[in-house]
């Protein structure tokens, strides 16, 4: 009888420990997974975004080689001269895929078109008011984002054709469109993500389907418009389109005349990634729950060879590991709801345990702590700084306190990153971060990596004037941390910052994309410097 109560005073507290263990590590590993997940879906989208800017640089010079050989081709300027269009056309097709345009406008001296190869039906109307065109006629060659007749949206190069006397006869204009169907496709392919474009406020291509058909013909959000196209500025953030939730960027395309005419959007489906990582995770709870009955099989295995004399020795140490196991599982239940409250930064206190529960105990925080801290900076992560930031908005709403915020993205950082390799690019991420968190003096504030090159910094009850103070010190001292490998050249870095006192009427995100704009802002209008949300607007 002693045998078999001793065999079961330690089986139980050993599955318990077991059990626990597993539903703790599945718990933090769900966590894990959640922050890869945005991680992975940031890192997607902002991969996506440069080779959008990249897509629109190489359309731009395409559009400009195209113009310029086809303006001095000397074929093309005898049918100009001739107004022989069924030459010109004859001419200018083949060129389509030479010169990676999709068309071609011809047009006389006084910008009356001669031919078009998109619509060689329609001639004979004034082009004037595309401003390409308009400066071809005075001898520039200008390369723009316009509007069309047919062509919604484009890029298009005028260039002005020559006489061989030297009159000025006419102008060739080469356009890359990106209103089709065929061009989102071609981009969805490239960039494995939904793509639409807008003309003003309107869908007019895009890979969006419902029950098998486009989307085509609907409206952009009027919040993401004002943003967009009256303030010109790039949009990121959360979406749901059709029941389904995107990550999205949204980036207008400047007309001639400095107007938002046009936008692109790239989303990614979080359902797709999250699927994955969903499976991994019931993959990972039934491989745990297999371990943990082929465990308890030995376990009772071992336990029953215990002899009559081990047992009794063992009786006086029942209540010791009974006292600590209760002390764990409550720490750890203590903790699991400090985590529910965003208090992220509650932890165990590992040395009110002693021997395999203290290194229990370490192995939970270690735990912990991983799905909340950044593999490559070793600073909090985008998921620790939520939860942070969650935390202190609604401390600063209940004292009616301001807070402010900084967004900091490492300038030019992706031409280094290409042309050195990721590890040396990771070599500066950690270079930075090290500068920004040192450049922080209260215990209070808070540094995170929010994704790709850029970190974020949260002040709890700082006005603007100190958020400016820190965030000028932060970018001086960033501009003297040196590239490696490259000799005597500095880092430097831009930052968008917004204070607020927060309302029931705004929300921590809201907060966060005002200083998103701001950094934005400081981007477009050179770069190394800091921007405040509130002069930006």
């Amino acid at each position: 009888m002693q045998k078999k109560r001793y065999r079961v005073r330690i089986i139980i507290p050993a599955v318990i420990v077991l059990t626990a263990l597993v539903v703790i590590l599945n718990i933090f590993l769900s966590l894990k997974f959640s922050a890869l997940n945005n991680a992975l879906i940031d890192e997607k989208l902002a991969a996506n975004i440069n080779s959008l800017k990249l897509y629109l640089d190489n359309s731009k010079a395409n559009s400009r080689m195209a113009a310029v050989s086809m303006a001095l081709n000397p074929n093309a300027i005898k049918a100009i001269r001739d107004r022989n269009t069924n030459e010109l056309l004859n001419l200018f097709t083949p060129t389509h895929d030479l010169y990676r345009v999709n068309f071609y406008t011809i047009c006389d001296n006084e910008g009356i078109v001669l031919v078009r190869t998109h619509e060689p039906e329609h001639f004979g109307d004034s082009v004037l008011n595309q401003q390409n065109i308009k400066n071809a006629l005075t001898g520039k060659t200008t390369t723009y984002f316009e509007t069309g007749t047919a062509v919604k949206v484009s890029v298009r190069t005028g260039s002005p054709v020559y006489d061989t006397d030297g009159t000025l006869i006419g102008v060739i204009s080469a356009g890359i469109r990106f209103d089709s169907d065929s061009t989102v496709k071609e981009l969805k392919r490239l960039f494995n993500s939904e793509v639409t474009v807008f003309s003003g406020n309107t869908r007019i291509a895009t890979t969006i389907t419902k029950n098998g058909q486009s989307i085509a013909g609907s409206t952009l959000d009027p919040k993401i418009a004002e943003i967009v196209i009256e303030n010109k500025q790039g949009y990121f953030g959360d979406a749901e389109i059709l029941d389904e939730k995107y990550k999205t960027f949204y980036m207008p395309l400047i007309n001639a005349h400095g107007e938002a005419f046009a936008t692109f959007f790239l989303g990614i489906p979080k359902a797709e990634i999250i699927a994955v990582s969903n499976k991994s995770i019931r993959d990972g709870i039934i491989l745990s729950l297999c371990g943990l009955a082929v465990s308890a099989a030995l376990l009772f295995l071992i336990v029953s060879s215990i002899n009559e004399p081990a047992a009794k020795s063992l009786g006086g140490m029942d209540h010791i590991a009974d006292g600590n196991l209760r002390k764990l599982l409550t720490a750890i239940n203590i903790m699991a709801v400090e985590h529910e409250k965003d208090r992220s930064d509650h932890s165990l206190n590992i040395e009110e345990f002693e021997g395999d529960y203290k290194t229990l105990a370490q192995g939970v925080l270690k735990i912990a702590s991983t799905g909340m801290t950044d593999q490559v900076t070793g600073i909090p992560n985008r998921r620790h700084f939520n939860n942070r930031m969650n935390w202190e908005w609604k401390r600063a709403m209940r004292d009616n306190v301001p807070i402010s915020i900084l967004i900091i993205d490492i300038d030019n950082f992706k031409t280094y990153n290409d042309s050195f390799g990721h590890q040396q690019g990771d070599l500066v991420l950690q270079m930075v971060a090290k500068t920004v968190a040192q450049s922080i003096k209260r215990s209070t504030d808070f540094v995170a990596r929010w994704g790709g090159d850029e970190f974020i910094v949260l002040l709890p009850v700082t006005c603007s004037t100190g958020a400016g103070i820190v965030s000028e010190r932060i970018r001086t001292e960033i501009e003297k941390v040196l590239l490696p490998f490259v000799k005597d050249l500095s880092v430097t870095a831009s930052i968008g910052v917004h204070t607020q006192i927060p309302t029931f009427d705004k929300t921590a995100e809201d907060f966060i994309s005002i200083a998103d704009r701001a950094l934005y802002l400081a981007k477009e209008s050179g770069r190394n410097r800091v921007v405040f949300a509130e002069t930006a607007q």
